[in-house]
């Protein structure tokens, strides 16, 4: 072609035993200019290959929009979670440093809630993309369809994972690690920082007030005021007290005193003591914190009850609780994955945002799971199924129209 390129194939008939090598071989475009020609061998790579580097590529897209928002919504919570504890830790007298931290070990129970929600706003977020740059419809137009389910299959497995080590031992740790600390909190405030003759609230319900301090820490006229428990109040009063160190455990002393007990239906007693130590634990924990198996971790729960032999109906129900945070992790990927991986040309009236579909989707499995008779993880199954089957119908081969002449 004058003045111009042009591509010249070289194309020949090969032996078919081994007609790929010669092929590969043969493979190659002659580049002829007015002035030069040269011959160019064009990028080969073999079909597996391709679609190892589609999975990761839109693995790791995936995963990228899930963590970015995953960060995002932990940073909220934890600011929420300070401006709540803001009043209290300024009453108690405590840094800005004890606040962040009580702050940041009341996260892993929210973070889990909130899990699920960002893998799947991720996902959608990821398959939007995908379709307004019509990378979806190049995907599936290719035979690529094998690195979408791979790639939704790698993030629902990372996520599982994730999420079981947040539910199984990073929040029992945090719980642990929580109570320690509202427990130092709390003895500190008593022994130190509590002002004589003023009523100050340890915890929600819990209610202290002495009457001086002497210089050796010794609390005169001390009185705690526990309303935690529905059904019983109780009420300390002593003529002194001291707090003192087992450890990491602090303890109550209190000293001639009455100890009073109030029924919800109106029954009344009262015990008087010389001596009755109290653990500041229990006077500033809350009281669903109490129960010694939400500080425990799956594996340590599991080998006490294999030892002692006792799976009680509670130890099933939290280890249920527990595992079934994976399953809505699959059940929300699947779903968002049959609703958006799969590139439509209609036009809707009305443009609903997929990431409130998600939220609405949370919201009911939620609602299942808490008012079904069959346990937590019934709303996670009941999700997995609906979504496998939405899946399984749009992805089923249709037939085409046959084109009738007029």
């Amino acid at each position: 072609m004058e003045g111009g390129f042009y591509i010249e194939g070289f194309v020949r008939r090969v032996n078919p035993a081994t007609a790929a090598t010669q092929i590969r071989a043969q493979e190659a475009v002659r580049l002829c200019g007015k002035a030069n020609c040269t011959k160019v061998r064009p990028h080969w790579s073999p079909r597996p290959t391709r679609m190892k580097r589609l999975t990761a590529y839109l693995a790791r897209l995936f995963v990228t929009d899930a963590l970015i928002l995953f960060g995002v919504v932990c940073f909220l919570l934890w600011l929420v979670n300070c401006l709540r504890s803001f009043d209290v830790i300024s009453v108690k007298g405590q840094s800005i440093l004890v606040l962040g931290a009580q702050a940041l070990l009341t996260m892993p129970p929210l973070a889990i809630s909130f899990f699920y929600i960002c893998v799947g706003i991720g996902l959608t977020r990821a398959l939007q993309a995908l379709q307004a740059n019509r990378e979806l419809h190049i995907i599936h137009t290719s035979h690529g369809l094998p690195s979408l389910w791979s790639a939704t299959g790698v993030v629902a497995g990372v996520g599982v994972l994730a999420v079981l080590l947040l539910s199984n031992f990073a929040e029992p740790a945090a719980n642990r690690r929580l109570n320690i600390l509202n427990a130092s909190v709390a003895a500190d405030l008593v022994s130190s920082t509590l002002r004589p003759g003023r009523f100050t609230q340890v915890t929600p319900g819990v209610v202290l007030l002495i009457g001086g301090r002497e210089g050796d820490g010794e609390i005169r006229e001390f009185f705690a005021d526990d309303r935690r428990d529905p059904e019983t109040r109780q009420t300390y009063i002593a003529e002194s007290a001291r707090v003192s160190s087992y450890g990491d455990d602090y303890v109550l002393e209190l000293r001639n005193g009455t100890l009073q007990y109030s029924n919800a239906n109106g029954r009344f007693s009262e015990i008087s003591f010389a001596r009755y130590d109290v653990s500041v634990d229990q006077l500033a924990a809350s009281v669903a914190a109490t129960d010694p198996m939400l500080e425990k971790d799956t594996i340590t729960l599991v080998s006490e009850a294999m030892a002692s032999g006792d799976w009680n109906h509670s130890l099933l129900m939290l280890i249920a609780n527990r595992m079934s945070e994976g399953l809505r992790v699959v059940g929300m990927a699947i779903m968002v994955l049959a609703i958006m991986g799969f590139p439509s040309g209609r036009r809707t009236r009305f443009n609903v945002p997929m990431e409130a579909l998600v939220l609405l989707i949370a919201f009911g499995e939620r609602g299942i799971s808490a008012y079904s008779p069959f346990g937590t993880a019934t709303g996670a199954l009941l999700l997995i199924v609906v979504a496998g089957i939405a899946l399984f119908l749009r992805a089923r081969p249709r037939r085409i129209p046959m084109m009738v002449p007029a």
